[in-house]
């Protein structure tokens, strides 16, 4: 930790002032509302670094670095910031609520004031070249935080912006866009399709392929006498003797599809051995959850006689039976939840698990599921105790398309990593996300982001270990 602190403090930057990107035209002022689950994400700010190689064609053009000050002509044809500020503009028509503020009303909701303020934007120049840096891809949290936001997410008078943007441009042409979301507005799928409309006009595109639609009104649910329950209220929790606690590491964990197969061929074998019959095989998601989950249990040493929670991410967007405008770019997702006794989940088979974890998540795809959620969360707050341990966060960015279709010129991002959610506490990274564009080696496999308190990080490696041997052996 130490080394890689003294790396990070290697670096230097030259960070241009901070400018406002409004929208090229004029857009409406009004004020909007924001969805049931919009409201339920309210504070939650999503960071994610889009890394980007300069295409050979653009290698020349782009880089011109000065070795007395270590700048990038400014006069390149093909400059990044001067790209994608001018197609952000030219987005913000279209998307115009994300260049206003998120204001919390007098009735204590928030809102969007359609103000058209702008997003604000940072220029940013780091003093070495991409590749030097692996292109994050070795995930050194102390070297890619130094590329996250740290502008405000709000302004003097407290009231939130929708979006920030920092791009960090480098000696050698590559760069990197750090992409700030507030989550009350805009949810992962929302976001790749406003990032899809960006490139498109970067592209010389006159309009987006898709246009955006607000109708946040279709996901507002009613106050319910019956709302869903609490899954943690009146049980005996397991909590960690590691937590709480500040000193906390994030890592990322590459699967390879190797080792996929080996644990989906493990499982269906102790099904067959059981007897037990399944109508179709397990996906990779679900045999990553069950073993992610009894893994991270076993690092944060919970209580046997506890109950433990795996809290899944779903997007629903498909499985609405009124289905919303191909542009809705708000929060489509709900929470799923599987509970175990600590016991259980450590002794049981692991494909019984997998099997909890199906059942759960088909029952979380029903209508009736996703309409009593939204209802629920209208109704009361749903509250969970993420500092003692007990929960596991997890959610899967591996469809959501974080590298199609998303070219600014310089072809697709050949990176993508996301940022710890400091609101979230301890559970602060919790992201099945597919490989980097640059390891043809992890082609079909994924990447696992997480973080846990320093003293649990090496147990939890030794498990991923055993997940990653090539020994055909290993019964999970």
């Amino acid at each position: 930790m130490e080394s890689n602190k003294k790396n990070a403090n290697l670096l230097s930057f030259a960070n241009k002032e901070v400018v406002f990107i409004k929208p090229s035209k004029a857009t409406p002022t009004t004020v909007l509302s924001l969805s049931t689950i919009d409201n339920y994400a309210m504070g939650y700010f999503v960071q994610s670094l889009f890394v980007y190689r300069s295409s050979i064609e653009n290698q020349n053009s782009l880089a011109d670095a000065d070795s007395n000050n270590n700048t990038i002509n400014a006069t390149t044809k093909r400059d990044p910031a001067k790209v994608i500020t001018e197609s952000l503009s030219k987005a913000l028509v279209y998307y115009y609520p994300l260049a206003g503020k998120v204001v919390k009303h007098a009735d204590g909701k928030p809102r969007i004031n359609c103000t058209s303020d702008g997003v604000p934007f940072q220029e940013v120049i780091c003093n070495c070249s991409l590749s030097s840096l692996n292109y994050i891809d070795n995930f050194d949290f102390e070297i890619a935080k130094q590329f996250g936001i740290h502008l405000p997410f709000e302004d003097e008078d407290g009231n939130q912006y929708p979006m920030v943007l920092k791009l960090t441009k480098f000696l050698c042409g590559d760069f990197i866009c750090a992409w700030g979301t507030n989550h009350a507005v805009i949810d992962g799928s929302g976001m790749i399709q406003f990032l899809v409309t960006l490139s498109e006009l970067a592209r010389g595109e006159s309009e987006p392929s898709v246009k955006p639609v607000w109708e946040r009104e279709r996901l507002v649910g009613k106050i319910t006498s019956q709302p869903l329950q609490n899954p943690m209220e009146n049980v005996c929790a397991a909590v960690s003797p590691l937590m709480p606690s500040t000193d906390r590491s994030h890592a990322c964990f590459r699967i390879d599809k190797e080792s996929i197969a080996r644990l989906k061929t493990s499982l269906m074998k102790d099904i067959e051995q059981s007897g037990v019959s399944l109508k179709k095989g397990f996906t990779t998601f679900e045999c990553l959850a069950a073993y992610i989950w009894r893994a991270r249990t076993r690092a944060l040493e919970l209580n046997y006689d506890g109950e433990t929670m795996l809290l899944i991410i779903v997007g629903v967007r498909p499985r609405l039976e009124d289905p919303l405008p191909n542009g809705y770019y708000g929060n489509t997702i709900v929470d799923a939840y599987v509970k175990l006794t600590v016991k259980e989940l450590n002794e049981q088979p692991l494909f019984e698990v997998v099997k909890h974890i199906r059942e759960v998540l088909m029952t979380t795809f029903s209508n009736d599921y996703i309409t009593n959620y939204v209802d629920t969360v209208e109704t009361k707050q749903l509250d969970f105790e993420y500092e003692k341990g007990g929960i596991t966060v997890l959610t899967d960015w591996r469809n959501m398309g974080v590298y199609d279709k998303i070219d600014f010129g310089w072809k697709e991002a050949v990176n993508m990593v996301p940022l710890p959610l400091e609101q979230v506490g301890v559970g602060a990274m919790y992201d099945i996300l597919p490989p980097n564009k640059l390891d043809p080696s992890m082609s079909g496999g994924v990447r696992y982001f997480t973080t846990l308190p320093t003293a649990a990080m090496s147990k939890f490696k030794e498990e991923m270990q055993i997940l990653t041997s090539n020994d055909p052996t290993i019964k999970f």
